[in-house]
C-alpha cells in the first residue's frame, strides 16, 4: 500500500508540476498558455493518460482512505496531522474544477482552452479564490510527501536548498500567470458583458446541461463527504470494540490499547513522546524498541520491517514500533531519544550493541608533545589536521571505519561489513597506507619538520560489543571490549619495540599472512592471564607487497 501510494502520488505531482508550469505562462501570453495545454492535453486526455491520472487520483485517494481506517488513534506529529488534513481538503475543492473542465468536455462536448477557463474564474472573486487556495493546498500537501518521503535519504540535505526555492518558486509563477491572464482577457470579456456573452458555448448552454453538471458536482462532493463518514465511524468502532492487549513501557507507564493498535499508537495515544522521523511506514527504523517481554506471542515481521530491520542488523529482540501490533502484553523499551531526527535515522548501524568479530586498529602519532613545542597554536592545528586528514584517506581506502578521535590518535575498525578474514587482510592494507601516507606527508612537510612524524600502530582481531554509544544528540559507532582495549596495548608496545606496527599473531593468522621476518614476541597484556603472540614490524608495507601463507 506505501509503495502504490507513492506511486500514485508521484504520478500525481508529474501532473500538477506540468499543469502549475501551463499556468505560469500567463506572465506571456494566454496564447502561450493554450500552446502548452495542447500539448499536456495530448497525453493527460488519451485514453492511457487519462487512466494513469485519474486512477491515480482515485487510488490515493482510496490508499489515504484506507490509512486513516488503519489508525487507531489520530495522535500523530503535527506535520502528519497538516498532510492528513491538506489531503482531505483537496477533494472537495478539486470536485466543482475537474466538473467545469474535464467533464464539462466529456459530457457536453465543449472546448475547455484557458480564456475560458480563466474568464469563468475573473468572473466570480470567490471561484477565483477557492482555486487559488487549491493550488496553494495541493502544492504544499505534494511538497509535505516529498519532503517526508526523501528526508532520510543521504543527498538529501544538499538538495534541499534548491527544492526548497523550487517549492516556493513554482506555486508563486503559476499565481503569477493565472493574475496575469485574467488581467489581460478582463477587459474585452467586460466590453462585451461578461463571460455569458464572452463565450459562444456558454451562450448557448441550456438550463438542462447546467443542471447536468450541477448534479455531477454536488454527488461527487455528497460522495466524498460519505467516504470520509463511513471511515470514520469504522475506525472509532473497530477502536472501541474487541480484545485489549497492555504495554509495559520503559518509563514505567503501563498502557493498555485495543488488538490492532500498534505499539507506536498506543505510546503516542498515552501522551508519551516516541521518535518516528518516516510517520510509521517502516522506512525510518528511529521508532525500533526492544522488546522484554511478550516476544514469543508478537506475529512475525512483515517484509517492511524485515527489510528494515536487516539493514540495522537488528538482533531478534528488537521490533520497529509502527510495524508490530501486538495480541498479548508486552514491555518496551525506546531505543532512540523521542527527539531522534532524519540525520539519526541516516546513521548506518543499530544503536543496540552486538557481539561482532572485527579488527580493531589503534593508531598514535609519536612525540606529539615535542612537536607542539616552539610552534604557533595555528601550525599545530594545521599538523594535526593534515595528519588525521591522511589516516582518514587511509581508512576510507581499505575499508576501515574512523571510530574514536583521541587527541593525537584514532580507534578504527574493520569488519563491520565484512567478515573476519577479509577485514584482517584489510587491516593490514591499512596501515600499509598510512605508513606509505605518512611518507609523502614528511615528504611535502620537510621544510616545517625538525625531523619526520612517525606514527604506532596496534593492530588486533578478536570479538567485540559494536554498537552506537554516546549522547542522544552526538552518537558515534564504536566498540568496546578486552580485545579492543588490547589493541590498544599493543599500539603503546610499538614505542619498546621501536617499530610502528605491532599486530597479534591471531590477526595476521586470519588473513593468510606471514610475519616476513619480524620478530616474535610472547607478552603479557593486562586483564588476560595468558601471553600473547605478537609481531613487531617495522614497515607494514612488508606484510601487504609479499603475502606469503602463514606459517610457524
Amino acid at each position: 500500500m506505501r509503495r502504490l501510494r507513492l506511486i500514485t502520488g508521484l504520478v500525481i505531482a508529474a501532473f500538477v508540476v506540468g499543469h502549475f508550469a501551463n499556468h505560469a505562462l500567463g506572465v506571456v501570453s494566454v496564447e502561450a498558455m493554450n500552446g502548452m495545454r495542447t500539448g499536456l492535453a495530448a497525453w493527460w486526455r488519451s485514453l492511457p493518460g487519462t487512466i494513469l491520472l485519474y486512477g491515480s487520483l482515485v487510488t490515493h485517494f482510496g490508499l489515504a482512505l484506507a490509512s486513516l481506517y488503519q489508525r487507531t488513534t489520530l495522535r500523530m506529529p503535527a506535520w502528519e496531522a497538516g498532510q492528513l488534513l491538506l489531503g482531505l481538503a483537496i477533494p472537495p475543492l478539486l470536485i466543482g474544477h475537474i466538473v467545469g473542465t474535464r467533464l464539462t468536455w466529456e459530457l457536453l462536448g465543449h472546448y475547455i482552452d484557458y480564456e475560458r477557463v480563466v474568464g469563468l474564474l475573473w468572473s466570480d472573486s470567490a471561484a477565483a479564490a477557492r482555486q487559488s487556495l487549491l493550488l496553494l493546498i495541493a502544492w504544499t500537501h505534494l511538497c509535505f510527501g516529498v519532503h517526508f518521503w526523501l528526508r532520510i535519504k543521504a543527498w538529501y540535505a544538499t538538495a534541499q536548498p534548491i527544492l526548497f526555492a523550487a517549492a516556493l518558486l513554482i506555486p508563486a509563477i503559476a499565481l503569477a500567470g493565472f493574475a496575469a491572464a485574467g488581467a489581460s482577457l478582463w477587459p474585452a470579456i467586460e466590453t462585451v458583458g461578461g463571460m455569458q456573452k464572452y463565450n459562444l458555448e456558454l451562450a448557448a448552454m441550456t438550463d438542462a446541461q447546467r443542471a447536468r453538471l450541477l448534479a455531477w458536482r454536488e454527488g461527487l462532493i455528497w460522495g466524498f463527504w460519505l467516504l470520509l463518514a463511513a471511515t470514520l465511524l469504522a475506525r472509532w468502532l473497530r477502536a472501541r470494540i474487541g480484545a485489549t492487549y497492555q504495554v509495559r513501557h520503559a518509563s514505567g507507564r503501563v498502557i493498555t490499547a485495543p488488538v490492532g493498535r500498534s505499539i507506536l499508537e498506543a505510546i503516542r495515544d498515552a501522551g508519551i513522546p516516541h521518535a518516528s522521523v518516516c510517520g510509521g511506514r517502516a522506512r525510518c527504523t528511529t521508532c525500533r524498541v526492544r522488546v522484554a517481554e511478550g516476544l514469543a506471542a508478537l506475529p512475525a515481521p512483515r517484509p517492511a520491517e524485515a527489510k528494515a530491520l536487516a539493514r540495522i542488523e537488528a538482533p531478534p529482540n528488537v521490533r520497529l514500533a509502527c510495524q508490530t501490533r501486538p495480541r498479548e502484553s508486552v514491555s518496551v523499551t525506546p531505543l532512540l531519544p523521542a527527539g531522534a531526527g532524519a540525520a539519526l535515522a541516516r546513521r548506518p548501524g543499530s544503536p543496540q550493541g552486538r557481539e561482532r568479530r572485527i579488527v580493531a586498529m589503534f593508531v598514535d602519532l609519536r612525540e606529539s608533545t615535542r612537536m607542539a613545542e616552539g610552534r604557533l597554536p595555528y601550525d599545530v592545528v594545521f599538523l594535526m589536521n593534515q595528519f588525521f586528514a591522511e589516516m582518514y584517506q587511509a581508512l576510507q581506502a581499505t575499508k576501515g571505519y574512523y571510530a574514536q578521535f583521541r587527541g593525537d590518535g584514532l580507534l578504527a575498525l574493520y569488519g563491520l561489513q565484512s567478515e573476519l578474514e577479509q577485514a584482517c587482510r584489510d587491516a593490514l592494507a591499512g596501515a600499509a597506507e598510512m605508513q606509505r601516507r605518512m611518507d609523502a606527508l614528511n615528504a611535502s612537510l620537510a621544510d616545517d619538520l625538525a625531523e619526520p612524524l612517525r606514527i604506532g600502530i596496534g593492530v588486533h582481531a578478536g570479538v567485540a560489543i559494536v554498537g552506537t554509544m554516546g549522547p542522544p544528540d552526538a552518537p558515534i559507532r564504536s566498540a568496546i571490549g578486552d580485545n579492543i582495549n588490547i589493541a590498544a596495548r599493543l599500539e603503546g608496545m610499538t614505542k619498546a619495540y621501536h617499530c610502528t606496527l605491532v599486530v597479534s599473531e591471531d590477526t595476521l593468522r586470519a588473513a593468510g599472512v606471514g610475519p616476513r621476518g619480524a620478530p616474535l614476541h610472547r607478552v603479557r597484556v593486562r586483564g588476560r592471564n595468558e601471553r600473547l603472540n605478537v609481531y613487531a614490524v617495522d614497515d607494514p608495507r612488508s606484510l601487504v607487497d609479499k603475502k606469503a601463507e602463514f606459517g610457524l
